[in-house]
C-alpha cells in the first residue's frame, strides 16, 4: 500500500518537473508568453483563446523538489478545506493527490471507500479525510459531509455510450445532471468556490459531430447540470475538457500506470464560448482546477481547455492566474 501512495505521489511530482525549467523565451515584463489564436487558426469560431506556450523565466523553479511529498503526516499548508466529489476516477484521484502533496486539506467523497485507501494508503486525517457517499441519492448528501469545507471540485462522470460503467443506472442522466443537482442543492452558503468539470461541445449537441456523442444524452445532461450551477447562486467556475487523454488510469495498475506524466502536450490552451476542441490531459484539467479555487477572474465563468504540444503552467499559481486573466481579456 505505502508502495502504491508514493507512486501516486511521485506522479503529480513528476508532473510539477517537467515544468520547472523552459526555454527563455519571454514576451513581456511580466516573464509569461501567452498569445491569442483565432479561428483561422483552426480552432472555429470567433471566441477568445489563450495559450500559455511559456510559462517561466530561465532557472527559476517555482516547484520544490518533492522531498516533503513523503512525509505527509504534517500541519496543512493552507486554510482551505476542499472537498472532491468522484476522489477516485480518472481526474479525480489526480486531484486528490495533487491536494495532498500540497498538503492542502482535503475530503473526499466516493463510493468506494475502500478503493480510495489503496489509493492513497492511510494518511493524517487533518490531511485527507475518506467519506462514503454518492451524488445520485440525495439521502448521502448529509450536513456533516460539508463541515468545515471551504471548496468543492466535482469530477463525477460516466460514458458517453453504453458501457459497462453503465451498470447499477450509472448512466449520463442520473451522474450529470440529477447526481450535479442534488450536490448543489445542499451546497453551504458559506461555500468559497465551486468547481464543476464538464465538456465542451455542449451547447452544440444537436450539430455534428457533437449530436453523435450526443446520441444518449450526455452532452445534454451536462449542459442540464452546468445550468444548474449557474443559476444557483453558488460561487462556481466550470471547465469544459476536451476529449480527456493520459489515462484513465482507474482502468490498470495504478501503481505502474500513474507514473505518467502529460507528455509533450503540456503547454495549455483556453478559450470561451464553446468553440474550442482538441484534446487535453487529465493532469492539466485537474491542475486547472486546483488553481481555479484561488483566482478571482475565474469566478462566475465557463472555460474550454485544451493541451498541445509544448511547456506549460505545471502548478505555477501566477501563471496560471495570468492565463485565466487573459483569455476573458481578449
Amino acid at each position: 500500500m505505502a508502495t502504491t501512495k508514493l507512486s501516486l505521489l511521485n506522479s503529480i511530482r513528476d508532473f510539477s518537473k517537467t515544468h520547472q525549467r523552459v526555454p527563455h523565451l519571454l514576451v513581456s515584463s511580466t516573464g509569461f508568453c501567452c498569445k491569442s489564436i483565432s479561428s483561422s487558426q483552426g480552432h472555429g469560431g470567433s471566441s477568445p483563446l489563450v495559450v500559455l506556450t511559456n510559462a517561466f523565466k530561465e532557472g527559476e523553479i517555482v516547484v520544490s523538489d518533492g522531498a516533503e511529498i513523503e512525509n505527509l503526516e504534517t500541519t496543512p499548508s493552507s486554510s482551505k478545506h476542499v472537498l472532491v466529489i468522484g476522489g477516485t476516477g480518472g481526474v479525480g484521484q489526480l486531484v486528490a493527490a495533487s491536494l495532498l502533496s500540497k498538503k492542502i486539506r482535503s475530503r473526499l467523497l466516493v463510493r468506494d471507500p475502500p478503493k480510495a485507501k489503496s489509493l492513497f494508503g492511510e494518511q493524517d486525517e487533518e490531511i485527507l479525510e475518506i467519506w462514503k457517499g454518492d451524488t445520485r441519492n440525495p439521502d448521502d448528501l448529509v450536513p456533516e459531509i460539508f463541515e468545515g469545507v471551504t471548496h468543492v471540485i466535482c469530477c463525477t462522470g460516466t460514458t458517453a455510450f453504453p458501457s459497462k460503467r453503465w451498470e447499477g443506472d450509472n448512466s449520463p442522466e442520473r451522474v450529470d445532471w440529477e447526481g450535479v443537482r442534488n450536490l448543489v442543492s445542499v451546497l453551504p452558503p458559506t461555500l468559497k468556490r465551486f468547481v464543476l468539470v464538464s465538456s465542451v461541445g455542449v451547447t452544440k449537441c444537436n450539430e455534428l459531430p457533437w449530436s453523435i456523442m450526443n446520441l444518449f444524452g450526455v452532452l445534454k445532461f451536462k449542459k442540464m447540470g452546468e445550468d444548474f450551477v449557474c443559476n444557483s447562486g453558488v460561487p462556481f467556475t466550470i471547465i469544459r475538457a476536451g476529449r480527456l487523454t493520459d489515462g484513465p488510469y482507474t482502468s490498470y495498475d495504478l501503481n505502474t500506470l500513474l507514473k505518467a506524466t502529460a507528455g509533450q502536450r503540456r503547454a495549455v490552451l483556453l478559450g470561451q464560448g464553446d468553440k474550442l476542441t482538441g484534446e487535453v490531459s487529465r493532469l492539466v484539467v485537474a491542475e486547472a482546477c486546483i488553481q481555479a479555487l484561488d483566482i478571482k477572474c475565474t469566478e462566475g465563468q465557463i472555460y474550454e481547455i485544451n493541451s498541445v504540444e509544448g511547456d506549460g503552467p505545471g502548478k505555477d499559481s501566477k501563471c496560471w492566474s495570468e492565463l485565466f486573466g487573459a483569455v476573458q481579456t481578449q
